[in-house]
């Protein structure tokens, strides 16, 4: 009786020792994304995720974020790799160390909805003459105001349009400080102008009165990139799992993938790896 206990602990023992190290080896073959809003909330992930998974048997969890916050959270080592859409500041978070290297993954477009009846008048091509129409007619406008690639885009049309501090130009330019889903939820609810990327629009179903109002204008181009976090900074970065992600999403298999990926037979992203872009 004592012997046949003694082996029953000894084999619980065993068992706990094997489930405690297929845990750290799950966990270790894990890694953290820091990606965007418009990537998670356009469903894209649902695409990739499983088949890189099957692919590498890696997980990949993905956080979320607008851009600048994204990159924020790298730069504090809380993620292995980055995902977004900002090509100014993505370079500079190299530049300054924090990655290794940005490649090109794919793109898209932004454009600009608002409602149907379209009371600034900014319908057609030119998307800063749109902003300038927006600002004059001093009609509302819903900006995410998070440092996300989409605000940072934003930014640059009403600059171009004139226009430094929109906020402080025209009454009814509203910031949400909120993900894109959220921000087209509010706009269509107003009824306000908003600018959007394509995927996220495209996978948007609240729509209300809003309509795609400017696109086409080739300063509307949204380009991705991915980058491994340089673990010279953050030692603990997975370095390797992280570049298996990175070189997944550019390889025939994952740019494969990205163009696969359609809402009601429309793609929302094209792959373009080895881009200059």
């Amino acid at each position: 009786m004592v012997m046949m206990l003694g082996c029953v602990r000894r084999t619980l023992v065993l068992a706990t020792l094997l489930a405690t190290v297929l845990g750290v080896a799950a966990q270790e073959r894990s890694i953290v994304v820091a990606s965007t809003t418009s990537t998670e909330q356009s469903g894209l992930f649902s695409q990739l995720l499983p088949a890189f998974k099957a692919a590498t048997g890696i997980e990949a969890k993905v956080v979320a974020l607008g851009t600048g916050q994204a990159l924020d959270m790298a730069r504090r080592g809380d993620a292995d790799v980055v995902f977004v859409h900002d090509q100014a500041a993505e370079e500079k978070f190299v530049a300054d160390g924090f990655g290794l290297k940005r490649v090109a993954v794919m793109y898209n477009d932004f454009i600009v909805v608002g409602p149907k009846a379209d009371p600034a008048g900014a319908a057609g091509k030119d998307v800063v003459g749109a902003f300038g129409k927006i600002a004059a007619a001093n009609a509302p406008f819903v900006s995410r105001g998070d440092k996300s690639g989409t605000h940072a885009a934003e930014l640059r049309y009403w600059k171009a349009a004139g226009i430094e501090s929109p906020a402080q130009k025209f009454a009814n330019y509203k910031e949400c400080g909120c993900g894109m889903g959220p921000a087209l939820n509010i706009a269509a609810q107003t009824p306000a102008y908003a600018l959007t990327d394509r995927g996220t629009w495209l996978s948007f179903r609240n729509r209300a009165d809003l309509v795609p109002l400017v696109e086409g204008d080739t300063r509307l181009f949204n380009q991705y990139g991915v980058i491994v976090v340089n673990p010279a900074k953050h030692p603990q970065v997975k370095q390797a799992l992280a570049q298996s992600f990175a070189d997944w999403l550019v390889s025939p298999a994952g740019q494969q993938a990205i163009a696969a990926y359609k809402i009601g037979g429309e793609q929302l992203f094209f792959p373009n790896a080895g881009s200059a872009k």
